[in-house]
């Protein structure tokens, strides 16, 4: 590989009240408790009960397995210095968006004024993957080619079947409400990077936008970073599944980049198809069924991930991350956070004991299916 593909990965946390297990704004007190070690890798998100966490750029998994884990640790402990908790799960159980604060600046006060109630009421917690890119042009060609993997990833990393105290159905309900945002879903396909940089600009020059940052779609060529930015995964509860879907995503990439190369295309498909196994991922997780469209027939989660997995088999020991991916498999086994979640709420009735599991699981010593013995 002549190219590296470093990998980034940001996360975004809930801040918990260790007594009442809601929301808190106090992203300040936790900003200010974390040390200087993680100080500059520590964001504010538009909701002050938000807060975001940024790896460094990784050469790889192996490196970003130990990044997470202390990014995600710094985060932890300046939350106890805090006195509060952070939590990772795309939506929280039962906190209501109408009682938190948002952040101030500009940038979120021009977001909230173009975007009124959308704004106030995206509540939601995600995981974004960077991959870098050798040039622009590459960059536009995989966007095209990694698309239709994009619900396969979203069913791996789902985190979010409970709104505003009322179990959705949805093992996703962060990604319905994040649908409501205009220029989200999975883009189009683009030609070349001109035909992009000319929607782009066009968009710019008729004031719907301000710069590239307001597109926010499940994949896209991030601004500024010079990267693939994956987009539409939730938050993921543990840091092994985290590292996992990075590890998963990358090696799509990678593989993707090996057939382009060989001039083996990929075939591309047209974004509303991908849409409809996108819907798939969000409402039935790994224990639903996706469309083979060149099969033209539907396909259980549990056959696709591993041939998946056969997809990648052949580069994910050239990037070191064969055991990162592997975890995949326990991800299929246990279920997701979702499925957790939905076990510990059927065992206790209780969504305090579900945010409970959440905060211990982000700790890194939660119980796999079992509320029990959690503090």
């Amino acid at each position: 590989m002549a190219h590296r593909f470093t990998i980034g990965v940001e996360e975004e946390f809930q801040i918990i009240d260790p007594v009442t297990c809601e929301l808190r704004s106090h992203v300040m007190h936790l900003v200010s408790a974390a040390s200087p070690g993680i100080a500059d890798q520590v964001k504010l998100e538009m909701h002050q009960s938000i807060v975001e966490t940024g790896t460094n750029i990784c050469e790889n998994v192996q490196e970003l397995l130990h990044e997470m884990h202390r990014t995600r640790g710094e985060l932890v402990a300046a939350a106890d210095r805090a006195g509060l908790h952070v939590a990772a799960a795309g939506t929280h159980p039962f906190s209501s968006w109408i009682d938190q604060v948002i952040s101030p600046g500009e940038r979120y006060e021009h977001i909230v004024e173009e975007l009124q109630q959308l704004a106030r009421s995206l509540l939601i917690f995600g995981m974004h993957v960077h991959v870098a890119m050798p040039d622009k042009q590459t960059t536009i060609d995989m966007m095209n080619m990694v698309r239709y993997f994009l619900p396969h990833l979203l069913a791996l990393s789902t985190s979010s079947p409970f709104w505003m105290g009322r179990n959705t159905g949805l093992k996703s309900f962060r990604t319905t409400v994040f649908r409501r945002f205009p220029r989200t879903g999975v883009p189009e396909q683009f030609e070349s990077w001109s035909a992009y940089e000319n929607f782009v600009n066009l968009l710019i020059r008729l004031n719907c936008i301000d710069n590239g940052k307001k597109i926010w779609w499940d994949v896209r060529p991030h601004p500024t970073f010079g990267t693939l930015e994956f987009r539409m995964c939730d938050v993921t509860t543990k840091v092994e599944e985290a590292v996992a879907i990075a590890a998963l995503t990358q090696a799509i990439v990678v593989k993707l980049h090996r057939l382009y190369k060989g001039n083996m295309s990929f075939r591309l498909y047209r974004r509303a198809l991908i849409e409809e196994n996108k819907w798939r991922a969000a409402r039935y997780g790994i224990e639903g069924k996706l469309i083979d469209f060149g099969k033209e027939a539907e396909v259980g989660m549990r056959e696709l991930i591993p041939e998946l997995l056969e997809f990648v088999d052949d580069v994910v020991d050239d990037l070191g991350s064969r055991s990162a991916v592997e975890y995949v498999n326990v991800i299929m086994r246990d279920g997701t956070s979702a499925e957790r979640q939905l076990r510990v709420f059927k065992e206790t009735g209780d969504l305090k004991a579900v945010v409970r599991n959440i905060v211990a699981e982000t700790r890194g010593h939660g119980q796999a299916s079992s509320a029990h013995g959690v503090s």
